[in-house]
């Protein structure tokens, strides 16, 4: 114990009596094998822990701990001391799944020096015989010493360029040299020699440190950098750009920030689409946070229930991250998130509250799209949304038939139910790198244009089968007459048992109105019905719509 704390230099004494077979022998554990260790607890090993046995099998943990069985009592008259290097990532690998903490494993973990190995047993020895008398045999020596030799060229003038401080380089040298470092070299460079015992010096950036903390850094002056004339460019890149757009937009909303981490449990990554065994971490924190997100939607789902359980009730919520669909570099894709819960005000003497639903997350989600400079305008709407939203009240938001900028719409029951979410939940996603670069690079806004002109409105009611969507209905009109056609607004759906009765079997009537904006003269009665009749005629085309009488 006094050499582990006085020297860095973790030792472990057997009684040379007990151990078995006249020897000792170092090897990967046989899985399964057991040992009770000097804290009286039994512990497991797997297959690539490090053992120390004799013949009767495993008498120490490798760098972590040693065995009861051979460990040293009051009536213990022969010893043997063993002082090793042992490799610190297997080390902590070892100790943290056997869920030991030694003053051995704490160090060896971090990194001891190599070369301490005989100077340690000599010591160690030596304070035996001291204090206990005794008889020493010859050292024997397994294996080889890690060469750590190691040496990095120091520019003098480097501290000054990377701290500040002027040193002088007869003053450099001497610091290094009572560190320990071997410093030689003329000219402008130095060959410094690394000691074994500082595994921490890497380079050129950490000798300087090391001159640096001797010289004190308390004397270093505060210089300001130079500053280039004229105006700075920016420096945010386009991801970083569309990260700040989404959550000024989102936080503008009402929406709260939050940031989750991005260990989930199995269960939670499975409700996703995510939770394969490629994402499972070997070294979770906890068994609550073992595989990689797919998303952070259930990371707001575990908030939104812990703020329910408070008593919070409507509340909405968002966090900009990345979620993971693969291990390899590039299987990860950022997104916004955002959830709401409950209704979408307080509640009220006027009764305007209601609880949120699907048209509530694609306004959000619309409103992202905006901020970022989607054409949102040119959105298509589709079914296709992921499984983990509710199968008919959620929908996907499309830039073309393959390119999905959106998820949005209510929550499945199961999810809400596994998060423990209670009442009506929405929530969207918004993929950022799936978002067209701007074709305009310029940073001012278009012209204002207004028509002096009046606008028309004409309402048109269609017959369709029952299966069309409103969509459909909306682009064909749209595309009548581009420059004429400023907007088109679905006002009215006429469906079920009642429609049957009335148009047929699985039809339905659907209500549209259409703005028309003239931007060079008014419109004539014989121009508005030439645009009627070719609005009616793509709807017809693209739908087989026909008018209702």
């Amino acid at each position: 114990n006094f050499l582990t704390y006085d020297r860095n230099r973790p030792l472990h004494v057997f009684d040379a009596d007990k151990v078995q077979g006249g020897g000792l022998r170092v090897h990967f554990a046989e899985p399964g094998s057991t040992l009770v260790a000097l804290d009286d607890k039994d512990y497991t090993f797997e297959r690539d822990m490090i053992m120390i046995s004799d013949e009767n099998g495993p008498e120490a943990i490798a760098g972590v701990m040693g065995g009861a069985p051979t460990g040293c009592q009051p009536e213990t008259t022969n010893v043997f001391i063993e002082s090793a290097y042992w490799d610190p990532v297997m080390t902590a690998s070892t100790g943290r799944r056997l869920k030991i903490h030694s003053d051995a494993r704490y160090r060896f973990e971090r990194g001891i020096d190599p070369e301490s190995c005989v100077p340690g047993v000599e010591l160690g020895t030596k304070m035996i015989l001291e204090l206990c008398g005794g008889e020493p045999s010859d050292i024997v020596l397994a294996g080889q010493i890690p060469n750590t030799s190691r040496a990095y060229t120091l520019r003098p003038d480097r501290v000054n360029n990377l701290v500040g401080m002027d040193i002088p380089r007869d003053e450099q040298v001497r610091i290094l040299t009572a560190l320990g470092f071997s410093a030689t070299g003329t000219g402008d460079s130095l060959e410094v020699w690394v000691p074994s015992w500082r595994p921490d010096v890497l380079g050129e950036a950490d000798l300087v440190e090391e001159i640096a903390r001797v010289a004190s850094l308390s004397k270093l002056q505060s210089q300001p950098l130079p500053r280039a004339a004229g105006v700075g460019r920016k420096t945010l890149t386009r991801s970083q750009t569309l990260e700040r757009n989404a959550r000024r937009r989102l936080a503008a909303l009402g929406l709260n920030e939050c940031v989750t981490y991005s260990f989930i449990s199995v269960d939670e990554a499975a409700l996703c689409g995510g939770g394969g065994d490629a994402m499972r971490l070997d070294n979770p924190i906890s068994s609550e946070m073992s595989h990689m997100r797919p998303s952070a939607l259930p990371g707001l789902l575990a908030a939104a229930a812990r703020n329910q359980a408070q008593g919070i009730g409507d509340l909405g919520l968002f966090e900009i991250g990345a979620g993971y669909f693969g291990p390899e570099p590039g299987e990860q894709a950022t997104m916004a998130i955002a959830v709401r819960v409950g209704g979408t005000t307080v509640r009220h003497w006027s009764g305007s509250r209601r609880p949120v639903d699907l048209y509530d997350a694609k306004a959000d989600a619309e409103a992202v799209l905006d901020a970022l400079g989607a054409p949102v305008s040119r959105l298509q709407v589709a079914r296709d949304a992921p499984e983990w939203f509710h199968p008919g009240r959620s929908g996907a938001l499309k830039l073309g038939p393959k390119n999905t900028l959106a998820h949005f719409g209510e929550l499945h029951p199961k999810v809400l139910k596994a998060m423990d979410v209670k009442g009506p939940a929405v929530a969207l996603t918004v993929f950022l790198e799936a978002l067209p670069p701007a074709k305009s690079k310029g940073t001012t806004r278009p012209a204002l244009a207004l028509s002096n002109f009046q606008s028309v409105e004409r309402d048109f009611a269609f017959v369709v089968g029952a299966d069309i969507e409103a969509a459909q209905i909306v682009r064909a009109a749209q595309g009548a007459d581009k420059t004429l056609i400023s907007s088109v607004e679905v006002f009215d759906q006429f469906d079920g048992k009642r429609a049957a009765e009335q148009l047929g079997e699985d039809r339905k009537s659907v209500a549209i109105s259409v703005r028309l904006q003239p931007v060079d003269a008014t419109l004539t009665d014989a121009q508005i019905d030439a645009v009627a009749e070719k609005i009616v005629a793509n709807v017809a085309k693209a739908t087989g719509a026909t008018l209702r009488g």
